[in-house]
Parts: structure tokens; sequence; C-alpha cells
């Protein structure tokens, strides 16, 4: 199995989920990501600075979640939000980060693989 497909795997057998930039505006991209997590029947929780509830979920940030080793958590924010929301997951201990498309910049990218 290929490291790509290893970092997946593991990504996905996360006990629950975080989408950070999920709105309630259901045509945005993170809305469609939380939506398909719970069509899944997975735990999610929708992390929004200024949101209070999404599809029903009550927003949480991150520095609220538990057990942040045990958490996925999907980014899907503009790469200048993406660089503080990575900084910001490694120093809570969060370990399995996916940026989705749109999130990532040369800069986060670099920035990702310097954290680890």
């Amino acid at each position: 199995m290929s490291s790509s497909s290893n970092l997946i795997k593991t990504f996905l057998s996360s006990e629950s989920f975080a989408v950070v930039g999920a709105s309630s505006n259901r045509s945005k991209y993170g809305n469609k990501c939380l939506r398909k997590y719970m069509e899944k029947g997975l735990k999610v929780v929708p992390v929004h600075p200024k949101e209070e509830t999404v599809e029903g979920l009550k927003v949480q940030q991150l520095q609220d979640l538990e057990n942040p080793e045990k958490i996925g958590v999907s980014v899907i924010t503009p790469p200048a939000v993406t660089l503080n929301v990575i900084k910001e997951a490694h120093e809570l201990g969060f370990k399995n980060i996916w940026l989705q498309p749109g999130a990532e910049s040369p800069q986060v990218i670099a920035e990702a693989s310097k954290l680890g």
C-alpha cells in the first residue's frame, strides 16, 4: 500500500470528524462535506467562528474538542485561514488533517510538512 493510501486509511479510520469551514449555506463545499459525513452515519462536528449551528449540529471550536488525536479534521477554508487552522490543530494535538481542494497553497503545504 502506498504512503498516500496509508494516510487516507488512517484519516478515514478516525473515531470522529471535525469540518472546519462548515457553514449553514448548503451551496458551500464545507456544508456539503459535513452532510456527506452525516449521510455516512459518522460522528461529525461543524467548526466555524461565527455560526451557532449547522445542519442541526452545534458548532464547536477545535480547542473545545476532546481527544484530538482520535479526530480527523477536514479543512475547507481559504489558504490564509488554513495556515492558522493547521498551526492551531497541531498545537492542540490533532494528528489527522485533510486539506480539501482550495484550502491549500504552497505556504500551507510547506507549513503542514514542517509540522508533520
